[in-house]
């Protein structure tokens, strides 16, 4: 059974529980299966092997803060080497997932989905056990599929140090 951790982050104005124990930097990535706004099973880690990964987890794409941080990805990964990936993950359904990305205009981000099972957010310390949602925070996973760049943001309201995580990820290249 998961670690159960209470008081850690206020959701909606009340303390809330975070199932799962924070990732460290130097740790191996835990692998995770979430699915792709076609439904399809990703294996986080697997899938992406030889690639620095930049993971952006969020509560919901239809929030205001998490609207605005996976657009500033998008626009970062413009920017950035093809062997960094930016992946969004979610507790939101994978066609809510694709039909915010199309009206977003989101291409260069790739979001997933933690709906169903929520393994990722238990194997990252991020899932919300009173909303069954994901608590915000960005990881950076190298090449060597170690934990690179690790931060939690204190409230799901806070957005991540872009600077800090593209900077993070560059040096995991």
């Amino acid at each position: 059974m998961a670690t159960e951790r209470f008081g850690i982050i206020k959701v909606g104005g009340r303390e809330a529980t975070v199932i799962g124990d924070d990732v460290q930097v130097g740790q191996d990535a835990p692998e995770f299966t979430v699915h792709a706004t076609d439904w399809s099973l990703v294996r986080g880690v697997a899938d992406t092997k030889g690639k620095v990964r930049i993971i952006a987890s969020v509560p919901s794409l239809d929030t205001d803060t998490c609207d605005r941080e996976t657009r500033r990805f998008n626009q970062e990964a413009a920017a950035l080497d093809k062997d960094i990936v930016i992946q969004t993950i979610s507790t939101d359904l994978p066609y809510a997932q694709k039909r915010w990305c199309g009206a977003a205009g989101v291409e260069q981000v790739v979001t997933l989905s933690d709906h169903q099972n929520a393994e990722f957010g238990e194997k990252y310390g991020v899932l919300i056990k009173e909303r069954r949602t994901l608590r915000r925070a960005v990881f950076v996973i190298g090449r060597d599929d170690k934990i690179a760049y690790a931060a939690y943001m204190p409230s799901n309201s806070e957005e991540p140090n872009y600077a800090e995580v593209i900077e993070a990820a560059k040096k995991a290249l």
